[in-house]
């Protein structure tokens, strides 16, 4: 009798361990990660072929990695295939590592966000630099027109006000750096409305950041970010790209070949052609879109991001808060970042990149701690509806209630 009731109770303890165990949830989590990857599957699947160019998707809930998978090829000569180690232009999302060098200089005391652009270029000769500040900078509300000479009548006219060491507007387009990209703001003598009144984005505006970062430290921009941002943040292989830099797992990337070819790489039937820098107009600057990193790297600098490894959580926040509304619906932009606010959604942080043949999407939602990217080197697919579509899976999923 005794031994049939320690049976019995034995047994109503197994029963209760069953039933509190999280083999449920586990089995819940694991069926709408396999939904979720079997309908991202299928999605970059339909937009990328395996021999031709594509991309790379990544997707991480919590502190896993749910979905790394490569779509196509990295480069069409060696017929490389793409995966989370493989190298991409980053394009604008570099933006928001500039700002992270004024954020951390800020914190250390070295600058203030509310120096004006004069302190650091005295040559600028208009007033107005010293009423726009890095603020404005960092938030394309400068009110700074993009007037860089595009034509060969707006190259005429640069060439007889401005010292410059490139003959011609397609080497300049094609080839110059900072210095001479934001050469015209020395002489500029209007601005396209009053700092902090509107929303326009630029890119000479943060291509100045390599110059005050320069300035301040008194090192070169590429030595000092590495030192300060990205080994911090564990990107051991982040590097800023430069004609005679070998950048191992290097994606090329490719545009739809269209007429006679101008002398560029071409793939072997004759449907891509290369689009990076000797083909891209105004490729070659940094601080605006010049960063090379893989996407797991990437995954480490958002962690580094929300763990205030680099900089005080208090000044992310202020990075992160909207300054001034954008074009685009229900969205605002801080410090080098998007932030949307659409009502039917969890607040998204987010930046977008084009540089070249290169396509680039990263966003989060913080609040679901969720985060993910794609990675493209080419640009024929529609960027939008294609996030929106992944909203949806996750959405779908259960992953932004």
């Amino acid at each position: 009798m005794l031994q049939r009731t320690h049976y019995f109770i034995l047994l109503l303890l197994m029963i209760q361990l069953t039933g509190c165990s999280p083999k449920k949830t586990t089995t819940l989590t694991d069926d709408s990660t396999m939904q979720v990857t079997t309908e991202l599957d299928s999605l970059f699947s339909s937009l990328f072929k395996p021999d031709e160019p594509g991309a790379a998707v990544l997707v991480e809930r919590g502190d896993s990695i749910v979905y790394d998978h490569g779509f196509g090829l990295a480069r069409l000569d060696t017929v490389a295939p793409i995966t989370s180690h493989t190298m991409f232009n980053i394009c604008s999302v570099s933006k928001q590592f500039s700002g992270m060098a004024l954020f951390i200089l800020a914190e250390q005391g070295k600058l203030s966000l509310d120096d004006p652009v004069k302190k650091y270029f005295p040559k600028f000769k208009a007033d107005f630099f010293n009423r726009i500040t890095l603020r404005h900078l960092l938030s394309h509300t400068s009110g700074l027109p993009d007037i860089r000479p595009r034509t060969d009548a707006e190259w005429k006219q640069y060439v007889a006000h401005t010292k410059t060491k490139f003959k011609n507007v397609e080497d300049f387009k094609r080839f110059c750096e900072e210095d001479e990209s934001c050469r015209y703001l020395e002489t500029l003598d209007s601005l396209a409305f009053e700092p902090g009144t509107k929303y326009e984005y630029q890119n000479p505006t943060f291509q100045l950041m390599l110059m005050i970062v320069e300035k301040v430290t008194g090192e070169k921009f590429d030595d000092w970010m590495r030192e300060h941002i990205f080994l911090p943040a564990g990107m051991k292989e982040a590097t800023y790209f430069e004609p005679d830099k070998f950048i191992p797992d290097m994606a090329h990337a490719y545009i739809p070949a269209e007429g006679p070819s101008k002398g560029y790489f071409r793939s072997a039937n004759g449907k891509w052609e290369e689009c990076d820098y000797g083909e891209a107009n105004f490729f070659g600057t940094k601080a605006d879109g010049g960063l090379y990193t893989t996407p797991l790297e990437f995954v480490k600098w958002d962690k580094a991001l929300y763990g205030d490894k680099l900089v005080s959580a208090a000044m992310r926040k202020e990075a992160h808060a909207g300054k001034i509304a954008t074009d685009i619906p229900y969205t605002d932009y801080g410090y080098g970042w998007f932030i949307e606010h659409r009502p039917d959604r969890p607040l998204k942080i987010y930046h977008t990149g084009d540089n070249g043949g290169f396509l680039i999407f990263e966003g989060r939602y913080p609040t679901k701690n969720l985060f993910y990217l794609i990675f493209a080197n080419r640009p024929d697919w529609h960027r939008e509806q294609t996030v929106e579509k992944v909203d949806r899976i996750l959405e779908k999923a259960g992953w932004l209630k």
